[in-house]
């Protein structure tokens, strides 16, 4: 999997869908994000994420921020390309 550059945060998502036996679909409809925005954020390519969003994420896994965003290690990351 490709990693975004400039940040070392992963996302979790797609262990705490199969740690809790549902889909992104049932995830979508429970959180009212899209299916395709989702997987945007499980593959690690979104760029933010709205605090509602990660409330409603984190409500309907049953879980905590930590513990769907973590912090990779700082030898993995790529330098970032953005400038400004």
């Amino acid at each position: 999997m490709d990693k975004p550059t400039g940040h070392r945060i992963e996302v979790r998502l797609d262990a705490l869908i199969a740690a809790r036996n549902t889909t992104l679909v049932d995830l979508s409809a429970k959180v009212g994000v899209t299916v395709a925005n989702l997987s945007i954020l499980k593959n690690g390519h979104a760029r933010a994420v709205r605090f509602t969003t990660l409330t409603a994420l984190c409500d309907a896994l049953g879980c905590t921020p930590g513990e769907l965003l973590t912090l990779g290690d700082s030898s993995t990351a790529e330098p970032s390309t953005d400038e400004g």
